[in-house]
């Protein structure tokens, strides 16, 4: 009789323990509730539209679009300046930065000083995705247009231009990137942490693409810069270094920057390379939370070079 007690009493405890550990999982840390993805055959997967959780602390509003933003109009309003920054994990945040603290609020806390005088406000749009490069993103935009962007900021970092092509595959096979809710906070800290990441038939492949990845990638910038001008905005391209490269990029990096900055002056576009920005930094360390993202003092000092650019675009006879 004793020992039957004992086992219940273990098997309440257990449960109770279990319990408490998925509340303090969910309600802490937001396991369970993870941002979901939804594919798509031409711009490979986009956030699922019209999500709010909370990671870490962090809130992610995902509106009906798929941006890291809130419910926008078709158009922008009269006397507003409407801002696409278009990019991957870099413009996105993804869960270690709150809502407010994303790379197009801050710039739009600096553009609101420096706006041209036909605009009264300024309302920045987040069009982004973990992993998303140039073919992403302009399928992205041949799917749902500028928005009526007075300007678009194409912000890559120097992986980008190496990009494969879109694929869906990741998507619900990938733990990044699922496509339902886990039953539990504890079943989602499983999977994502305890268990290895299955292959994935056919994806090898197209991360393996051959040929000049480069120059395909500079022809998706090229058709992007051209969807805007035709819509009457202002196209601008960011190009944010990796951590390693701060000593300096390797020789396959240089070529490719030399590509891109030709295609830039060519194009006679601004171009913004933040390599000699990050460099001159008296801790250049300290703009990174890795080898690839910004810090929260690394997406101050870009949020700051990049309304300093809009502005003078706008003002530049």
């Amino acid at each position: 009789m004793k020992i039957w007690m004992l086992v219940q009493m273990f098997v309440a405890a257990l449960a109770l323990a279990m319990v408490l550990a998925e509340l303090i999982l969910r309600v802490g840390f937001g396991f369970g509730d993870p941002p979901l993805y939804i594919g798509d055959d031409r711009i490979g997967y986009l956030l699922a539209p019209n999500q709010r959780v909370k990671r870490f602390g962090n809130r992610i509003c995902i509106n009906e679009y798929s941006m890291r933003a809130d419910a926008i109009t078709p158009q922008p309003r009269t006397g507003t300046l409407r801002l696409l920054l278009l990019g991957d994990s870099l413009a996105n945040g993804s869960w270690w930065t709150d809502q407010s603290d994303i790379l197009s609020m801050r710039i739009a806390y600096y553009l609101r000083d420096r706006l041209p005088n036909d605009y009264g406000q300024v309302e920045t749009l987040n069009a982004s995705a973990n992993s998303w490069g140039p073919r992403n993103q302009m399928a992205y935009l041949e799917r749902y247009g500028t928005f009526g962007s007075a300007v678009l900021v194409l912000l890559l970092n120097t992986d980008d231009l190496f990009g494969t092509q879109p694929t869906p595959l990741q998507v619900g096979r990938d733990r990044s990137y699922p496509d339902r809710k886990p039953l539990l906070a504890i079943a989602e800290i499983l999977s994502r942490y305890l268990q290895a990441n299955q292959s994935i038939p056919g994806l090898k492949e197209i991360q393996s693409e051959g040929g000049d990845r480069v120059g395909k990638n500079l022809a998706a910038i090229d058709r992007i810069h051209q969807q805007i001008n035709a819509d009457g905005g202002q196209f601008i391209l960011v190009l944010s270094p990796l951590k390693r490269e701060l000593p300096g990029p390797r020789d396959y990096e240089l070529v490719a920057r030399k590509r891109l900055t030709e295609w830039a002056t060519n194009a006679d576009i601004p171009y913004l390379d933040l390599l000699e920005a990050y460099q001159h930094h008296p801790e250049p360390d300290s703009l990174y939370r890795d080898h690839i993202h910004l810090s929260s003092l690394g997406n101050e000092l870009v949020a700051e070079a990049i309304a300093k650019m809009v502005a003078t675009t706008f003002t530049a006879p």
